[in-house]
């Protein structure tokens, strides 16, 4: 006869526990970790640590930046043109957070790893626009990788207000030869369930190592990796982007240009539109 086996209520109790907290672990694997050791990077009151920079030299718009009431607004100065602004200081591996709230029909985007005139780097999409993409990532003067899964056209009202953003494949033509797959892509459907519609929504970019891996949260929700080590693109050489842009960089905000793209639909940046951004900080992590 086989000796009874007692267990204690702790010990059940214990192993439930330890299931619970796996299950949990795994539920929660792709949602942003929590908040600890950031500062600020935007003061809520000025451009201080900032400075706007041209597109191009055959371009010298500034863009026109302003800030009130905590919040920073970026849209063309001189219609057409768009700008960048730029961190004084550089930053290796990083957490950023950043909230943004575009109208319908910008371009804009998050670019780290950026050169001080902020035109070259890698970007964090939030291309506002028809057949734009939000959450994926472009090699700005880097052989032009585009890296997503899905772009985005919309239904709008009469008066232009955004109704809801429709998923589509990648669709611009200018960016078919370079679109390199994500290591991680939320579903379409996932994205929409996150996205706020005509309000604000938080970034957290995490960028780590000499050549970077990019990891984008949108609401807490993960919607992207990408390693760019990897990447395999005409006339990208991971090595000549190192030298390119550097084991540190700045960040920086876009505006973009209208220009001869537009007559293939792309519709850059409607006549008076903005992006708005705000709570703005970076956690550095391990910076040589």
């Amino acid at each position: 006869m086989s000796p009874k086996i007692r267990i204690r209520r702790r010990d059940l109790c214990f192993g439930a526990f330890c299931l619970a907290g796996v299950s949990l672990s795994a539920s929660k694997q792709n949602v942003a970790p929590k908040d600890h050791d950031f500062r600020p990077l935007f003061d809520g009151k000025s451009l201080r640590g900032w400075k706007p920079q041209p597109r191009s030299l055959a371009q010298p718009s500034l863009g026109k930046w302003t800030v009130e009431d905590g919040v920073l607004t970026g849209g063309q100065e001189i219609p057409g043109l768009g700008a960048y602004l730029v961190t004084d200081e550089v930053f290796e591996d990083f957490e950023l957070q950043i909230e943004a709230r575009p109208d319908w029909r910008v371009d804009t985007g998050i670019l780290v790893r950026a050169v001080a005139q902020g035109n070259v780097g890698i970007q964090v999409l939030l291309d506002h626009r028809p057949h734009g993409g939000i959450g994926g990532y472009y090699g700005n003067g880097l052989a032009n990788f585009h890296a997503w899964e899905y772009g985005f056209t919309a239904e709008t009202d009469k008066d232009g207000r955004l109704l809801r953003l429709i998923p589509e494949k990648p669709s611009e033509p200018v960016m078919q030869n370079f679109t390199v797959p994500l290591d991680f892509a939320a579903p379409a459907d996932v994205f929409l369930k996150t996205w706020k519609l005509n309000d604000w929504n938080h970034f957290r970019i995490r960028c780590v190592g000499e050549l970077p891996y990019l990891t984008t949260w949108i609401n807490g929700v993960k919607i992207s990796e990408l390693d760019t080590a990897k990447i395999k693109s005409p006339g990208y050489d991971p090595q000549a982007v190192l030298r390119k842009i550097g084991r540190a960089g700045h960040i920086a905000l876009e505006v973009h240009s209208n220009g001869p793209n537009d007559k293939l639909g792309l519709d850059r940046w409607a006549p008076g539109a903005v992006c708005r951004w705000r709570n703005i900080s970076i956690k550095n992590l391990g910076e040589r």
